[in-house]
């Protein structure tokens, strides 16, 4: 009897966590998410995150500090000098 009573409290808990996961809302952007309406290279002013260089509204200087940041900043072959 014991074993039963054991085994049913089991699948409950089971069930009742299988359902309790089936009942999350979906997270879609509709609402209330970061609306941008300008392109990224426009900028947000002066700001002092700003790379020295760029110049807001300048779509090829937004490019080339893309490209140099990609180089230099994030290739771990150029930082650390080895070659691929």
């Amino acid at each position: 009897m014991m074993k039963t009573t054991t085994m049913f409290r089991l699948l409950t808990m089971t069930a009742v966590l299988g359902l309790a996961a089936c009942g999350e809302q979906p997270q879609d952007m509709t609402g209330g998410g970061v609306k941008q309406d300008d392109a990224p290279f426009q900028g947000v002013g002066g700001s002092q995150y700003a790379q020295a260089g760029w110049k807001a509204g300048d779509k090829g200087s937004w490019e080339q500090q893309l490209k140099s940041r990609a180089q230099y900043g994030q290739n771990d072959y150029t930082r650390m000098g080895a070659k691929p």
